[in-house]
């Protein structure tokens, strides 16, 4: 099994993930979000990688079965239902419904890894559930980092560290390669506690300047969510593992 970890999704075509095992992490927030969406008993996710995209699918969707969520510069974008907090996916607001979510990062990660032939979630809150899942599936894999607007992002590499290492404390035999190798040095050095370093990463500060401290805390938590966050045919569904 090899496994590679990029830090942006800027420099990769879509054909590129053609027939791959791909993970996609947004610590914050996306990927966060569409995990607890799914926990919390969502129907389905589907990511956009536009605005208008996001305004247009949720105009032939079905009135009050669909919930239009997300961010642009962290704050709720006009016209949609909610933001994306974590805290807002709660099951009294999605349960039962669809989401059709656009953020700055996340949700374009997903849909340029969309011609994946296996396309995973991830995100601090559900970490050992996909670390299992790819040890079972046993199949080289890439991690995607969605970063910030195209540029390197600490809390997703260190997510991708955290990952890479689990899975080589199973089996230490698993070829990583530099970047793998990387991310697996950075969460050493910067992830033996996680809420501090969601605090001082640049985006965790942002968020904080914008009043979502809280969205850190509940970002921080390891392993407080077992599913696994699955892409197929344009949407988002929690796996039925057999």
């Amino acid at each position: 099994m090899k496994v590679n970890v990029f830090f942006s999704p800027a420099n990769v075509d879509e054909l590129f993930f053609s027939g791959k095992t791909t993970v996609v992490i947004d610590v914050l927030r996306a990927t966060t979000v569409i995990t607890t969406a799914l926990h919390n008993g969502a129907r389905e996710v589907i990511p956009v990688n536009t605005v208008d995209f996001a305004m247009k699918v949720s105009g032939s969707a079905f009135g009050g079965q669909t919930i239009l969520g997300g961010e642009r510069n962290t704050k709720m974008i006009e016209g949609f239902n909610i933001g994306n907090s974590p805290l807002e996916y709660n099951a009294e607001t999605v349960a039962g419904k669809s989401i059709i979510l656009y953020t700055t990062n996340g949700s374009k990660a997903v849909v340029k890894a969309k011609f994946s032939e296996n396309l995973f979630v991830c995100c601090f809150n559900n970490l050992s559930a996909i670390v299992k899942h790819l040890f079972n599936l046993d199949k080289d894999f890439l991690i995607l980092c969605a970063g910030n607007s195209g540029a390197f992002s600490l809390e997703d590499t260190i997510c991708a560290g955290r990952l890479v290492n689990d899975m080589l404390e199973i089996n230490s035999s698993i070829e990583i390669s530099d970047s793998a190798k990387a991310a697996v040095a950075l969460n050493k050095t910067f992830g033996k506690n996680i809420l501090k370093m969601l605090k001082e990463s640049e985006h965790g500060q942002l968020l904080i300047q914008n009043g979502f401290a809280d969205d850190l805390t509940y970002c921080a938590n390891v392993d407080s969510i077992d599913i696994i966050p699955y892409y197929s045919t344009g949407v988002i569904k929690k796996m039925i593992v057999q």
